[in-house]
Order: C-alpha cells, then structure tokens, then sequence
C-alpha cells in the first residue's frame, strides 16, 4: 500500500491514471501526446505505476498496452473510506460537485463513432475543403497549422463563414483542436467553444472521439448533439461506401 501512496503522490502519475480511465490499453506514444513531458520521464511514471500494481501492461506485436488496474484503489476506499459514515460522506460531496458545476463548468458533449477507414483518412475528412463540402454542407477551410485561422464557409457560393476559430493543437493524423465562436463574436474568448477530435487506429477501423467543450447552456449542448450525430454519420457513410447519405441527415425531424 505505500507503493500505492506514492505513486498517487505525483499530479504527473495522477493524470496518467486520469488518461487511462478515459481510454485504456494506450500504447506509451499515445499517453505521451497529451503530457508535456519526455517519452523517457513517462516511462519513468509508469513504471512506478506499475510497481504500485495500479497499471498492467499487454504485449500486442511490438506495442505494449498499458491498461489500468482499479483493484488497489478500491483496497485504499474498503480500508479507509467505508469504515466513515459513506452516505454522509457522499452527501456532502454531491453538494460540493454542484456547488462547483454551478460556478464554473459549461456544458460538454461527447461523442464517439467507430469507423472502417485509417486515421489518414479520417483526419482528410475533417479538414479538405471539398471532402467537407461533400457530407457536411460547409466547407473547412485552413492551412490547419496550429495558431491558423479556421472558416466553415457555406457551399452556396456566397463565401459566407457561419464559424471561425483558431487551431489550437494540429497533430496530424491523430488529434486536433479548434476554437469556434460566430463570425460576430470571434474577438470575444468568452463565447468560443472548443472541439478535440482525437483519431486511433485500432485494427482496421478507427475510433474518432469528438468532445464538443464550454458551450453556453444546455440548449446549445442539444443543439450540439444533435448535429454531430447528423454530420459524423454523414462522414462514416462517406469513408466506408464513397457516398454521404442519401439525404441529409440534419433535416430528419
């Protein structure tokens, strides 16, 4: 158990955690993208991890899985969580997460799809201007080099951007990020949302995550959901069959 304690010592450590409850079975290249460290101090944490029995690790060919192990947290929470009053306890902890959510977060949606193509692919998908106008009815344009400008142009010929943004992370093939605000509010930080695509390859399809962030209220977040549902199943039919659905899927009531 004082492994365990010390490996849950370090913030680094607890993130890695964090990324592997997100995902699991990440190979060492895909946890290092999202931690501003070396591939040789990751290998470091995880291998205190490790000792600590809270990471596993599988061989797949020449990769080498890293999974998480729930067990020696669920040992720290039997000996020294449920012996306190638990209901209490998770009574007051509810208050302070609403409490908190209230003050400071915004509504996020998430979604993910499964997809028979390669992450190239996917990633041409999301950012060619002619591939974008063929199933989502805007064009993306950009030079998509982190810090660029970014327009979704309607394909009307009118040259009219309905969203702008910057590119905050450009990771081809794999992950990135974009800011998008109104053309009317896109000097104004506080109206801009944020969009992370992140792209794996598992076999021979791919799993694309799109986690829509810091939108405005719920009714935007609906609005989100619904839409990304339309425009990504537009996309897969795309990738697997050359052809976008035969209608438009944003206007099926």
């Amino acid at each position: 158990m004082d492994k365990v304690f010390k490996a849950l010592a370090d913030d680094t450590r607890r993130r890695l955690l964090d990324r592997l409850h997100e995902h699991n079975g990440q190979t060492l290249g895909e946890l290092c993208e999202r931690i501003a460290m070396t591939r040789q101090s990751v290998t470091q944490h995880l291998a205190v991890l490790e000792a600590a029995n809270l990471v596993g690790t599988v061989r797949r060919g020449r990769e080498r899985l890293h999974y998480l192990n729930p067990v020696p947290l669920q040992e720290i929470q039997e000996r020294w969580i449920d012996k306190f009053e638990r209901p209490r306890l998770s009574a007051l902890g509810a208050v302070k997460r609403r409490a908190e959510e209230a003050m400071t977060d915004k509504p996020t949606f998430v979604y993910v799809t499964y997809i028979e193509s390669t992450p190239e692919k996917v990633w041409d998908a999301l950012t060619d201007a002619d591939l974008t106008a063929a199933y989502w009815g805007h064009s993306n344009v950009s030079d998509w080099k982190q810090g660029s400008r970014w327009e979704h142009v309607r394909t009307d010929g009118s040259g009219i951007a309905d969203v702008v943004g910057t590119v905050v992370v450009s990771e081809r093939p794999t992950r990135l990020v974009t800011s998008w605000a109104a053309p009317e509010d896109e000097g104004r930080d506080g109206r801009h949302s944020r969009v992370t695509f992140d792209i794996r390859r598992h076999g021979d399809i791919v799993r694309l995550t799109v986690t829509h962030e810091n939108l405005a209220d719920d009714s935007e977040r609906a609005e989100a959901a619904s839409g990304w549902a339309a425009v990504l199943s537009n996309l897969k039919s795309l990738l697997e069959t050359g052809s976008p659905l035969p209608q438009e899927p944003w206007l099926v009531p």
